[in-house]
């Protein structure tokens, strides 16, 4: 006998930083409302669950990874994944919300029905079927694939007798003291692991097909510290996180609007971080501009003072194959290695690979263009979580958490049972990330669309986004509001300019 499903008002899916977030910002806004949080993994926390390579720390600053409600109160500003994840875990556990994850649930599809204004969210649990439904969903699984990380093929990996590790799965076991490590990449990951194996007694290697842009920060923050002194603790936190913002993004500005200078500047600093003579010209000399790609960070310049101690390698050359001793490079130098680490990327899968269906038409991605960088065009009642791709992640999903409260009270006021954005056929599309890692360009053709104009133009500027999300105007002509009336009938506001 078939039974009903479970209700609830709000269905977030996704238990990581974004998730923790949404959870919180609904169950504030309405207390009175239901919500559930479907993770598919055994745990919380996201990436900072998932990822345990040694070394695995944070590549902004907490005061803007951190929640805007809840204060970061630990010691380095760039600061170590435990550390991050106990941070994560504890707003959980203090605002009541664990209670509400379903773990081992794994959203794999989610169907609209307008005749009902509601979702029917399918999940896996233990390889069994879970039936939910949803007025509204909510969707905060971030875009890369956890099962899965990125690696190319590489010729002749048979031949190599020794471990080939991809970070994404480091396994418990591996012990790199006295061992040659030659790490493939050039990215945060390639620039966290490095120094910290080095700290563990591995000689590295990291061989970068590219260079990357590396710049030293201070893992704790002058300003924030003198702030303790004198401030409490939200207060100290609020100054932090503003100056962060600002100079990241006037770092941000000044590199688009100025590359040659940044990219001088950029070349200074690592002058006098790294031994006098080192050849910066083949090894730290990226062929895009700053802020092309994310800038990646080395913590009190640990990745530079590696290198002067002569414990970490830098060769920029191709693979040409593995080797029975390690690899050989198409300059023709052989590496030799013990163990090969391949830190060569992420796979994308947007919304974690659930499958959108609205009113019985199974929806597109690519077809769709994206609201405010936070709804789809054409599917109602509908939201997700992508942070900034040039700054804290965090920024971002606290704006789209708190438009999102301010969405539903709209509604609420309104009596609105359903919003959709409206895909204004004047507006062009354009690739969803402006963002050029291999991780983005890979997989633009799997992401919906964002368009050349507001409110359908993705904006990578927090300080642009802050006026629009937090206190801008929730009516306007590119969302259609509507509610069920009684027998069936649907009511649908008016344009917006008429209001």
């Amino acid at each position: 006998m078939a039974t009903t499903p479970e209700h609830v008002d709000v269905l977030i899916v996704g238990a990581g930083l974004s998730g923790i977030d949404a959870a919180y910002h609904v169950q504030r806004a309405f207390p009175e409302r239901t919500y559930a949080v479907l993770e598919a993994r055994e745990a919380s926390g996201g990436t900072w669950d998932l990822f345990r390579y040694p070394g695995i720390r944070s590549d902004s600053d907490m005061f803007t990874l951190g929640y805007r409600f809840r204060p970061w109160l630990g010691e380095k500003a760039i600061a170590d994944g435990d550390d991050i994840l106990a941070y994560l875990r504890d707003t959980a556990a203090e605002n009541d919300i664990d209670g509400h994850i379903r773990y081992r649930h794994r959203v794999v599809r989610a169907e609209w029905s307008s005749p009902r204004n509601r979702w029917t969210v399918t999940a896996e649990h233990d390889g069994e079927p879970v039936t939910l439904t949803a007025d509204f969903l909510f969707s905060c699984s971030g875009y890369y694939r956890y099962d899965e990380g990125y690696t190319p093929d590489f010729p002749g990996t048979e031949r190599f007798p020794g471990p080939i590790i991809h970070p994404q799965h480091w396994p418990e076991s591996v012990d790199v003291e006295g061992r040659h490590v030659v790490i493939i990449g050039s990215g945060a990951t390639a620039v966290t692991l490095g120094p910290a194996l080095v700290e563990q007694g591995a000689h590295v290697t990291m061989l970068q097909r590219s260079p990357s842009y590396i710049i030293s920060l201070p893992a704790r923050d002058g300003l924030a510290d003198r702030a303790r002194q004198f401030l409490p603790a939200r207060a100290a936190y609020a100054v932090a996180r503003a100056k962060n913002v600002a100079l990241s993004t006037a770092m941000y500005q000044l590199s688009q609007r100025y590359p040659t200078r940044m990219r001088a500047w950029i070349r200074g600093w690592q002058q006098r971080w790294l031994p006098e003579g080192f050849d910066i010209d083949t090894h730290f000399n990226p062929s895009y501009k700053p802020w092309d790609q994310r800038l990646c960070l080395s913590p009190n310049g640990d990745f530079f003072r590696a290198i002067r101690q002569g414990k970490l390698d830098l060769v920029t050359d191709r693979i040409a194959t593995f080797t029975e001793t390690g690899l050989r490079l198409e300059s023709g130098r052989d590496l030799d290695a013990d163990i090969v680490i391949t830190a060569t990327g992420l796979n994308l899968i947007p919304f974690g690979g659930v499958a959108l269906a609205v009113d019985g038409h199974d929806v597109n991605l690519p077809d769709t263009m994206a609201y405010k960088a936070m709804m789809l065009s054409g599917i109602p009642n509908f939201a997700f979580i992508i942070g900034y791709t040039n700054a804290s992640w965090t920024l971002k999903a606290d704006l789209v958490c708190e438009y999102v409260v301010r969405l539903l009270r709209h509604m609420d006021a309104e009596g609105y049972t359903k919003a959709t954005p409206v895909r204004d056929p004047a507006v062009g599309p354009a690739p969803f990330l402006d963002f050029e890692p291999g991780y983005v360009l890979r997989s633009l053709d799997i992401l919906p669309k964002q368009g050349t104009r507001a409110p359908w133009k993705l904006h990578m500027n927090y300080l642009r986004d802050l006026p629009a999300l937090r206190f801008g105007k929730i009516t306007d002509p590119a969302i259609h509001f509507e509610r069920a009336e009684p027998l069936g009938v649907t009511w649908v506001s008016p344009s917006p300019r008429s209001h």
